[in-house]
Parts: C-alpha cells; sequence; structure tokens
C-alpha cells in the first residue's frame, strides 16, 4: 500500500509541474515528519534560494498538516490528516496551499491529494434492528434492513452484507430507482409462533479494504400473528432540490403510504426511518398523519445531496412498515459576497518607477459555489495603473504608465471584485496610493531672457527686478537658490561689481550709480539651481538698460567762437530771401527725446531779415537785403532739447552784409549796446527839421519841373537822351503827342549799382509803352525788371543802350504799381 502511493505520489509531481502547479499525494493518518517531496528541487530551485527569496507557506486551513523545512526544502508532515474529517463524503480530497517568493514577486500553487486508507469500519447508524413478522406470512416475504455507513472512500468504504444462518430468512440486496442496494431479509419457511416467537439474527457489513473490516447489527425478529398488509409508498424514491437559505418550516415533501387493511391495521403514522444518518435527523420533521416533510434546522453548506428515509407503519396489532428514501440537494445561494484580502500593500512609490512596478498583491475569493462563488475584479483609477491575474484567485495591482507627482501626487484606486451570481455581490476597496518626490524638474524661468531698464544716475543698492524660476519638485528639489554668472557689455565681459543677485528671493541689485552717456546697457546671466542630488539648474539672460535722464544740454558743434570772438558770417547784399547764411550744428549726449533738438532765433539785431529752420538749424535770409540795413548784423541761436525739463545752449553769430570779404573783420560787440533815447525836446527838433527838408525838396522839385518844361531837348520815336552826370534825379515831362520820365532805378547784386533812366511814353508803344535810357549792363536787363519800382501804369518797358539796343520788358501792372 505504502508503495503504491509513492508511485501516485511521483506521477503527480511531475505532471504538477508541467501545469504550472505542484500536486502532492499522501495517504491519511500519516505519521509527522514523514517526507512528501521536496518542494525546492521541483521548482528547479536550490534549498538556499527559499531564504534568499523570503520564501512563504500559505494556508487556509487552521490546522498545520504541511510544513516546508528551510534548510533541505522537502514537504514533510507536521501533523496527521483524517481525511474523513476534513473531507467527509467528497469522493477526492485535496488540500490547497499557496507557495510566495517575495524577492522577486513569485507564486504557485500546491494541491496535496489525501489518499484514503481503511481505517473505519463499517457502522449501522441505528444500531440493533427489530423486526415484528406475522406468522402467516408465506416464504418469499421480504423485510427492509437498514444499510450500514463506512465513512471510506472507494474500495474501502464499498460494502457487502452476510447474515447469521438462519432456517427461516436468509439475506438478500434490493435495489431502488436510483441504483442504490440495500439489504432485505428474505423469508425462507413460514414461522410458528408457537414453536419459536423470537429469531435472532446477526447481520454483518464487510468493507472492501485491505484489511477487511466489518460491522455488525443483531436483528431481533418477533412473530407476532396480525395484521399482514404493510403500507406501501406511493414512490419508492422522493427527490427535490431547495436552497441553502429556506427557513424553518419549509415543505420539502408530502409523502403519503396507502394500506389496504381496514381499521387501525391500515392507520399509517409517518416517522424518520431508523435508516436515517443520526446527524441528518435533526435537520427534518415529519407530520405523523399527513406525512408532510418539513425542514428543522439549517441544511448546511450547498451541493450537499442529504439522504434521508421516511418509514410508513400501519396501527395494527402486528403493524407493518415500509421506507421510502428521500433525496434533498442543497442549492448554492449567493449570499455571500466576495473577500478581499491585501498580502501587499507599497506606498508611497517614487514617481520615477518603471511601467510595471508591483504596487500591491491581493487575493479574492468567495464561499458561493457555481457562478456565485466565480469572481472577478475591477479597478477604476484616474491614474496609470492595471489590475493584472496571476493565476487562480490572486491579482496585482502594476503601473502601468509613467508617474509624475507635480502632477497627481495621490491617487484613489477602487478595486471591486464581483461574483457572478444575480444579483450579484461585491466588494470594494479603495487603495491610497502616494507618490514620493524625485528630483525629475529642471528650475524653469519664464522667459529665457529678461529686460530690466534702470534711469541713469541711480544710488547703488537700489533695487533693479527679480529673477524667478520655478521649480514643481518639493522640498529640497524644489528649493532654488540663484547665482550670477558672466556680465557682458558690448560683447566684452566685465567685472562683476554692477550688479549682485540676492541667492534666496533672485532680486538683482546695483552695486554702482550708471551712467547712460559711459554705459547704456550690458547684460549677464543668473543661474538658477535647486537642492536635490543630483542638483539641476537653468539659465536666464538678464538685459540691463539703463534709461536716459536730461542731464546733458545740448553741444553747439558749429559754428565756434574765434580765439574767444563770436563767428562772423559775411552776406551779400544781393543775397536774395532764403539765402543760406549758415547751418548751426549741435549734439546732445542724451538719447530719444532728450536729444531732440530745435533752433529757434532768440534775439535778432534786425528780426525780420533772418529766419532759421527749427529741425535743421539752417539760418536763412528772410527777405532781401535793403541797401538801409546795417552791415553789421547779430544773431542769436538757442538750440534745446525735448527732455523734461528742457535743457539748452546757444551761440551768438556776427553777419556783415557786405559783397566782398574784408580784410578786417570789424568789432560786434557794440552791436548790442543800448542807444540812447531820444528825449521830447529832440524828438520835437528831428520833425521839424524833416518837415523844413521835405519843404525844400518840394520847392526844388518845382523849380526843376519848370526848368525841364523850358530844355529845348525832345524826344524822337526811335531814341530817348538822358543825362549820364546826374544820378538820384527824377524828371518829369509831358507833351500832346507822348510822355516821358526819369526814372532812378537800382539793381541788387553782389555788388550795388545805381543807374539813371529816362522813361518815355512814345506813340508806337501806346499808352502802355515806357521807353527807359541810361546806363545799363546787358547780363543786368534779366534782373533789372523784378528790382524796377514804378508808379505808372505800363505793361511793357522799352530800355535803350548808348549804342541804339533796345529791349522790350514785359512787366505785371497794376493801377497803383508794378
Amino acid at each position: 500500500m505504502v508503495g503504491w502511493g509513492l508511485v501516485v505520489l511521483c506521477w503527480w509531481v511531475s505532471y504538477g509541474a508541467a501545469t504550472g502547479q505542484l500536486e502532492y499525494s499522501v495517504l491519511e493518518e500519516t505519521e509527522p515528519g514523514v517526507t512528501v517531496g521536496n518542494i525546492a528541487s521541483d521548482l528547479k530551485l536550490s534549498a538556499a534560494a527559499l531564504s534568499l527569496r523570503n520564501f512563504r507557506f500559505l494556508s487556509n486551513h487552521r490546522e498545520l498538516y504541511f510544513g516546508v523545512d528551510m534548510g533541505s526544502g522537502s514537504l514533510v508532515v507536521q501533523e496527521p490528516a483524517d481525511r474523513e474529517r476534513l473531507c467527509g463524503a467528497k469522493a477526492a480530497c485535496i488540500l490547497t496551499y499557496e507557495l510566495m517568493f517575495e524577492d522577486p514577486l513569485e507564486l504557485h500553487k500546491m494541491r496535496i491529494h489525501l489518499l484514503d486508507t481503511n481505517d473505519n469500519s463499517p457502522l449501522f447508524p441505528a444500531g440493533d434492528v427489530h423486526l415484528h413478522i406475522p406468522e402467516f406470512l408465506p416464504p418469499g416475504a421480504r423485510f427492509t434492513l437498514p444499510n450500514a455507513q463506512d465513512a471510506d472512500e472507494g474500495s474501502n468504504g464499498a460494502l457487502s452484507y452476510s447474515l447469521s444462518i438462519s432456517q427461516h430468512f436468509r439475506l438478500d440486496m434490493g435495489s431502488r430507482v436510483d441504483g442504490s442496494k440495500y439489504p432485505e431479509l428474505v423469508l425462507e419457511r413460514a414461522l410458528d409462533r408457537e414453536q419459536r416467537d423470537t429469531h435472532l439474527l446477526v447481520l454483518t457489513a464487510q468493507d472492501g479494504g485491505l484489511p477487511v473490516r466489518s460491522g455488525a447489527a443483531q436483528v431481533t425478529i418477533t412473530v407476532v400473528d396480525t395484521n399482514d398488509n404493510a403500507p406501501v409508498f406511493e414512490h419508492s424514491v422522493y427527490s427535490t432540490k431547495v436552497p441553502e437559505t429556506a427557513p424553518n418550516g419549509t415543505v420539502l415533501f408530502h409523502v403519503q403510504a396507502l394500506d389496504p387493511d381496514e381499521g387501525s391495521n391500515g392507520e399509517v403514522w409517518y416517522s424518520l426511518s431508523n435508516s436515517t444518518p443520526a446527524e441528518l435527523r435533526h435537520l427534518f420533521h415529519v407530520h405523523p398523519k399527513s406525512g408532510e416533510v418539513q425542514v428543522a434546522a439549517s441544511l448546511g453548506p450547498p451541493a450537499t445531496l442529504l439522504e434521508a428515509f421516511v418509514e410508513a407503519r400501519d396501527e395494527g396489532a402486528f403493524s407493518l412498515a415500509s421506507t421510502t428514501k428521500l433525496l434533498v440537494e442543497v442549492t448554492d445561494v449567493n449570499d455571500h459576497a466576495p473577500q478581499m484580502d491585501f498580502m501587499t500593500f507599497y506606498s508611497p512609490i517614487l514617481e520615477d518607477a518603471a511601467p510595471g512596478t508591483v504596487i500591491a498583491l491581493l487575493s479574492v475569493k468567495d464561499e458561493d459555489l457555481g457562478s456565485n462563488g466565480k469572481v472577478t475584479c475591477s479597478m477604476s483609477s484616474k491614474g496609470p495603473f492595471q489590475l493584472k491575474a496571476s493565476f487562480d484567485s490572486y491579482y496585482r495591482l502594476l503601473t502601468d504608465g509613467p508617474l509624475d507627482r507635480e502632477q497627481a501626487s495621490e491617487y484613489q484606486i477602487l478595486i471591486s471584485a464581483s461574483d457572478g451570481g444575480s444579483p450579484p455581490l461585491s466588494t470594494r476597496r479603495t487603495l491610497t496610493v502616494s507618490v514620493a518626490d524625485v528630483n525629475d524638474n529642471t528650475p524653469s524661468f519664464f522667459q529665457p531672457q529678461q529686460e530690466l531698464f534702470v534711469a541713469e544716475n541711480n544710488s547703488p543698492g537700489v533695487s533693479l527686478g527679480r529673477v524667478f524660476a520655478q521649480d514643481p519638485d518639493l522640498g529640497e528639489n524644489g528649493l532654488v537658490l540663484y547665482e550670477l554668472l558672466d556680465v557682458i557689455s558690448e560683447g566684452m565681459p566685465v567685472s562683476s561689481s554692477l550688479v549682485a543677485v540676492e541667492p534666496t528671493s533672485g532680486v538683482i541689485t546695483a552695486k554702482t550709480s550708471f551712467d547712460f552717456e559711459q554705459l547704456r546697457g550690458f547684460n549677464f546671466q543668473v543661474e538658477g539651481r535647486d537642492g536635490g542630488i543630483p542638483p539641476r539648474s537653468a539659465t536666464v539672460t538678464v538685459n540691463l538698460f539703463v534709461v536716459d535722464r536730461n542731464d546733458n544740454a545740448p553741444d553747439i558743434l558749429f559754428p565756434l567762437p574765434r580765439n574767444g570772438s563770436m563767428p562772423v558770417e559775411r552776406v551779400p547784399r544781393s543775397a536774395r530771401a532764403g539765402h543760406l547764411v549758415t547751418k548751426v550744428v549741435a549734439e546732445d549726449a542724451d538719447s530719444g527725446s532728450n536729444a531732440w533738438l530745435s533752433y529757434h532765433i532768440s534775439q535778432a539785431s534786425d528780426s525780420s531779415l533772418f529766419r532759421i529752420a527749427v529741425n535743421t538749424g539752417e539760418l536763412r535770409t528772410a527777405r532781401l537785403v535793403f541797401p538801409t540795413d546795417s552791415v553789421k548784423q547779430s544773431v542769436v541761436v538757442v538750440v534745446q532739447d525735448h527732455g523734461e525739463p528742457p535743457l539748452s545752449s546757444s551761440v551768438i553769430l556776427g553777419i556783415l552784409l557786405s559783397n566782398a570779404a574784408p580784410q578786417v573783420i570789424p568789432d560786434f560787440e557794440d552791436i548790442w549796446e543800448p542807444r540812447a533815447r531820444l528825449s521830447a525836446r529832440n524828438l520835437y527838433l528831428v520833425i521839424a527839421l524833416v518837415c523844413i527838408s521835405f519843404l525844400f525838396l518840394g520847392c526844388l522839385l518845382f523849380c526843376v519841373c519848370i526848368k525841364l518844361n523850358q530844355s529845348p531837348d525832345s524826344c524822337s520815336q526811335n531814341f530817348c537822351h538822358s543825362p549820364e552826370n546826374v544820378r538820384h534825379e527824377r524828371t518829369m515831362a509831358s507833351s500832346a503827342w507822348m510822355t516821358s520820365a526819369t526814372i532812378d532805378v537800382t539793381t541788387v547784386e553782389r555788388l550795388s549799382q545805381t543807374y539813371l533812366y529816362q522813361a518815355s511814353l512814345g506813340p508806337g508803344y501806346g499808352n502802355n509803352s515806357l521807353l527807359l535810357h541810361g546806363k545799363y549792363k546787358a547780363a543786368d536787363l534779366r534782373n533789372l525788371a523784378p528790382d524796377v519800382a514804378l508808379n505808372l501804369p505800363l505793361s511793357c518797358v522799352q530800355i535803350w543802350n548808348r549804342k541804339g539796343d533796345h529791349t522790350n520788358i514785359n512787366m505785371v501792372s497794376t493801377p497803383y504799381g508794378v
């Protein structure tokens, strides 16, 4: 028997390794210390690997029947296992264990088959049997005897019956509809109560084990001489299904037996037969009169087939009885929610954990059977996680993607376990998984470049602004310190004495006062470094611009004083309006509007003679230069910027109205000396002198006119004579056929010349022709007409020279002058 068990053991181990689990077989009641197999070798591991990998032997049984020797890796018996106590009447008795290695995580399933040994003898539950047999029954009458029970399995539980030797009875086996057999006592010879009223027999039950075990019950037969018909049931077997949660009082059957006898011999009473196992008697209640079978207690676990027997006995003096079999199948009800157990759980988990990292290992089970006990797990989470089945009822919670603590520092994972019942029952567990920070973020500035502005002439130590870098990490990983790097001005590195950076706040302060005219700006780099290991850093380029203030007055570059005297410019007297005198050139060291310059004449000896362009500084004549204009002119030009407040500079220019460059530049200093004011008496004297002068000139003019009227000179059509030695004298004559006049014409060129002409109105030219006689230059004819002032209504002037040539000059005339 032991040898056969070892053969079975080896076969199961080989088969288990091929299917991913270990299976062993061992006889029940095996003594402690017996080696069942070697787990280490079957898993292709060394015995030392069990300790190194933190091997754990998991069991769901209260008693620890088996254990693992960590030194050798052998599976040994620790406590004898009784198959009948553990598995009852099940055909196969299997104990399930889990083998877990924690480092790295690995699970295996192990099943141990408890093999039956013939350690139980057949037993008659009801004990001795008492039968009352009427004496008038003919041979062949049959009487049902109770079945014996053997807790063993297979051939060890297969029973055969035998009866002690008797002249009146023999033993035979009867069969029911379901195929089960039972012993029957068969009457071989008719009984005679007068000869013998009691028969003692021994009913022996033997099993098929080696060695054979047996049990016996004494059968006491009392011979009676009464009722000769036993009740007969409608069915020899009654079967039904009932849920495990059926309450007490639930009606299972309504059995009925008929007895053809009359009177009390035909009155039937019902009760549980002695053949019903003692442990099942309290589960059922049989109504003695109606035959109604009810549930009297909880029917136990599902998938159990309960067998009970009901006896129907009449009320005759010699009562007869018959039995029927009750088969009650207890069906499962989905009354157990799944159970969820966490074997391991790791939290917090580093945010740089690789996908596939195990967070938790859990097992689920349901005590229900069939689909009611089939459990499925699901997970609900917004994070990168997945729930993956390992084998059987084990699941692993894994990371399914990268974690980022800065986006989510904590996850709520809802794990649900639901069975397949209707309606399904479920269990939910919420796991809180925290994400631990690692230094995976580099400090970041909002912009790669930052601009700061400071007005020049600032105070040292003034705050210029600040730089700020953000690091979403926690603790030291997110604490940013700032450091000043290279300072570059105009492409060249300079000393870092210009600015300073506060390490913790990033505030930038000036270490010196800036001058826009010397340093208009520079750039430098600031590094932001976190406190992680290893540290991470980023840089930002700060462009510092010095803002100009209006602290510089315009600087006049031209014209400049010479040897301490004012600059002098010469303007020809023949200059026309718009003649460029000079151009004032200035610059301003400031910038922007502070350097925008405008030019103005603040003071001039003759304000009507000159004008200056506001934007360009070009000084030009505003009109023609009159002969009466003073030779020495002076102009004060002011150059002003547009700053706030505006600053200005001025230059005094001396202007010499002369056609030729003088050998000695006159002194212009006295031009600004104030002239003495006339007194009232002197003013009256001047007025009187002017009046007398005009009176004298009038008389003189009158005399000249009379003299001319008496002159024999005449003017022909072709030419007119004019005096050559008389300057600045006008003579007017008139006749019946022409009108003549002497006109003083002054032309203005680079050198001023005055000519005397005689003008006459000839008949050939009508009233609009003027004959002009006098000295002239041919080159000046083109400039003569604009400079001639005639108070005559003429449209054409004819000018004659000494050679008799004449030129007609068309002039635009008005009733009042040309």
